[in-house]
Parts: structure tokens; C-alpha cells; sequence
């Protein structure tokens, strides 16, 4: 089967920093007919290509200085809210994963659910809100470094990309703090979303937790 040219590493080269990276390091955009750009997560639009680095910073930075439209030697018509746009995107991916894998009964969430996971050598990743309260994140991070001395557990991320709002709509019920996705076939997809949007950063605590775009 012919490869698609965007197959090849060369053609994930951030048109910011010039550095190379793989899918879930950065985000691709295209241009619409009318030469808009537009975020594609999913990697499926039509198009050519033009991948910048899954940072707030590197998305601004592209719009401000017209990397888009010397990337694709066309005008390209980037919103200034452009990352705002892709933060919000993201953060409807990340919840939307997060609810996939509750259905799938791949993802605890409460304190003592979370507790019981890290015991039984079941956890994939721990989820923290990013409101939640500092004292109940160190006592869950204290346990992870117990089960890791056990060798029950190996390193596990703790990733904080939602606030509890969020998780708790992602997941149907009231206030979420904190959460921990199960060992399974989900962790590579689910962990890949949600490391997207913390590394990408959050820049105000939306009004709507699913806000739309």
C-alpha cells in the first residue's frame, strides 16, 4: 500500500520551532476552501498538513507571526482566537476519553475507588482535578510511591488536565477529584488525550465546562 505523504516523519515538523515530533506531540491544522485555518485533533481533514507544537505558546505564536500561511505558501486566514479554540477542543477530547473509558468500566473515580486501585496494582493513571485540594493529591502520589517500593505498581503519570467540573460531567455525575484509569486497552488512547491538553495548558477556567467551540 502507497504511504501517505504526512505518513513520513518529515512532514511532523512543527512550522514554529522547526522541531520534529510525533502526532501526539503536536497538533495539525488545514486550510478550509475559503484558506481559513482549522484544528484537525483527529488527523482525518483533507489536505495538507501544517503541525505545530501542542503548546498554547507555539499555536499564538504561529498565528501572530503568519507561520501558517508561509508554511502552506498560501493565504491563510488564522483567528485570533485560534488557540483558545484548540484548548477548548482539546479539553472536549480529554472529557469525552475519559467517559469512553467509564463506560467501558476501564476508570474509577472517588478517593477510596482510587485507593483500592493503586493496592491492587491496577492503575494506569492518576487523574487529578486541577482545583482539586492539594492534601488528597499528596496522600494518593504518597500510595503510587508505596506500590512502587512494592514493585505492585511502575511508574504511573499523574495528570492534571481538567478541572472537577469537567470530570465530573465527562463522567455523569457531580464534582470529580479524583479519578484513575484502569490497566487495559484504552490507557494508550485515553493517557495520549489527556497529556495532550496538559501540555498544552489551560488558560482560563471556562464558564461552561463543555462549551462548545
Amino acid at each position: 500500500m502507497k504511504r501517505h505523504k504526512e505518513d513520513d516523519e518529515a512532514e511532523r515538523r512543527c512550522i514554529v520551532t522547526g522541531e520534529h515530533g510525533t502526532k501526539t506531540e503536536l497538533i495539525r491544522f488545514v486550510l478550509d476552501p475559503e484558506g481559513c485555518v482549522v484544528p484537525d485533533l483527529a488527523g482525518r481533514l483533507p489536505g495538507r498538513g501544517l503541525w505545530v507544537s501542542a503548546s498554547r505558546a507555539a499555536v499564538e505564536k504561529a498565528v501572530a507571526k503568519g507561520h501558517f500561511s508561509r508554511a502552506a505558501k498560501a493565504p491563510a486566514k488564522a483567528d485570533e482566537g485560534l488557540a483558545d479554540l484548540v484548548e477548548r477542543l482539546l479539553a472536549r477530547r480529554a472529557a469525552d476519553a475519559l467517559g469512553l473509558a467509564r463506560k467501558a468500566g476501564a476508570l474509577v473515580a472517588g478517593f477510596e475507588k482510587v485507593t483500592t486501585a493503586i493496592e491492587k496494582g491496577r492503575i494506569a493513571c492518576l487523574i487529578e482535578a486541577r482545583d482539586g485540594a492539594e492534601d488528597g493529591r499528596r496522600k494518593l502520589e504518597q500510595r503510587l510511591r508505596v506500590a512502587k517500593e512494592l514493585e505492585i505498581l511502575a511508574d504511573v503519570p499523574v495528570l492534571s488536565p481538567l478541572w472537577a467540573d469537567e470530570m465530573g460531567l465527562a463522567l455523569g455525575r457531580g464534582n470529580v477529584i479524583h479519578a484513575a484509569l484502569i490497566q487495559g486497552g484504552m490507557q494508550a488512547k485515553v493517557v495520549a488525550d489527556l497529556a495532550r491538553l496538559e501540555r498544552y495548558g489551560r488558560k482560563n477556567r471556562p464558564e461552561n465546562a463543555r462549551a462548545g467551540p
